[in-house]
């Protein structure tokens, strides 16, 4: 097993399955809000330890702090390291939770460390993430850092989850969230459900007239489910209740796949043209012991003229006949009788709301499609 934090992590081999423990580690949050940004743990040395560096993909995200660094606060006693604190529900689910699968290890932990992802943002834990570590089983402290800190005993596991290569999680990563994640909620809910977005807001993007497509599988026998609605437990309730499970790429699958079961149908409905989705799928396939059904039927993207391509903000046009034919092939609904598409007025109406709510005018990219 190569144990060199600075190689590209492997969830299947080396540091991103290993831990280390230090005496006296200097925590540095970060100074400035940027994508890449020099954050994490200096040894008491101030060496740099890498093995507490986030990744995404191919490169970290979190780089060296300056060993210069000089702490002004000190905390005693014996903390987890957790590292980026995102606000972001789904960054917090891939990044903020990838070092906790280490903490049915440990008996005498006093709390977790974060740092915020962003200065003056996220420095207090919300109640969804408070919500989320109670579902873990555990009630420890959590202590949100924005200045350098001295800590007494520090324990770094490392990064086993997160985007990229790591989407699938390491093994420890997987048999710790599947011995203890929501274990004790039973399920509650509908056999067919619908995680929407269309709820959400026009800056999140999505499926632009969702609620044609909700309409139609309510015809179906879904259940339309808007998770941001509902408290996290009854969220889990939900998902291990369902045998049918369908929804827009997004956070809420990433939750999804944390309870999923091999015996559960999971259909994802791309929103945008993107590979962002495969992290999605990846996380799926491996946590749930089965591939989820990719439903790609869009027709063309919305996107900001600002852009100009698709991104987390663009909205997805789809073809109506063609997502009605996939999710009758792969068994998802038993007709489309009667299945209904959105009218074109009504989406280029729809478009124009959104490009003046956004102040920015939305423009179409056509999808080109292999014949």
């Amino acid at each position: 097993m190569d144990l060199d934090p600075t190689l590209r992590p492997d969830p299947e081999h080396g540091w991103t399955r290993d831990l280390v423990t230090l005496d006296r580690a200097l925590v540095c949050p970060p100074t400035e809000s940027a994508m890449v940004q020099p954050a994490g743990v200096l040894r008491s040395d101030r060496s740099y330890v890498a093995h507490g560096a986030t990744w995404r993909g191919w490169r970290p995200i979190t780089t060296a702090p300056d060993p210069a660094t000089v702490a002004t606060s000190k905390l005693s006693g014996k903390w987890l390291y957790g590292g980026l604190l995102w606000v972001h529900f789904g960054h917090f689910l891939a990044e903020s939770t990838s070092r906790l699968w280490v903490l049915d290890q440990f008996d005498d932990l006093d709390g977790i460390l974060f740092f915020p992802k962003r200065p003056r943002v996220g420095e207090t834990v919300a109640q969804y993430q408070r919500d989320f570590l109670d579902l873990l089983g555990t009630d420890l402290p959590v202590n949100v850092i924005t200045e350098p800190t001295e800590v007494e005993h520090l324990v770094v596991p490392g990064q086993g989850f997160g985007l990229g290569n790591l989407s699938g999680g390491t093994p420890e990563y997987r048999a710790y969230f599947h011995r203890n994640f929501g274990k004790a909620i039973e399920p509650d809910g509908e056999e067919r459900l619908y995680l929407s977005r269309s709820a959400l807001g026009p800056k999140r993007g999505g499926i632009v007239g969702e609620e044609y497509v909700e309409g139609n599988l309510i015809n179906a026998g879904y259940d339309i489910f808007h998770p941001q609605q509902h408290s996290m437990a009854e969220q889990v309730a939900r998902y291990k209740a369902a045998k049918k499970v369908l929804g827009p790429d997004g956070s809420a699958l990433h939750l999804f796949a944390l309870v999923g079961r091999p015996e559960q149908d999971v259909g994802m409905i791309l929103r945008r043209t993107s590979s962002v989705y495969k992290n999605i799928e990846k996380q799926l396939t491996e946590f749930c012991k089965k591939p989820p059904v990719i439903i790609d039927a869009i027709e063309s993207d919305w996107v900001l003229e600002n852009t100009k391509k698709p991104d987390r903000q663009s909205v997805g046009s789809l073809d109506y006949a063609l997502l009605a034919k996939i999710l009758l092939e792969t068994g998802f609904v038993d007709s489309i009788e009667g299945w209904n598409a959105m009218p074109w007025r009504q989406r280029n109406r729809a478009i124009r709301n959104l490009s003046k709510i956004r102040n920015i005018p939305y423009i179409e990219i056509p999808r080109v499609r292999a014949t």
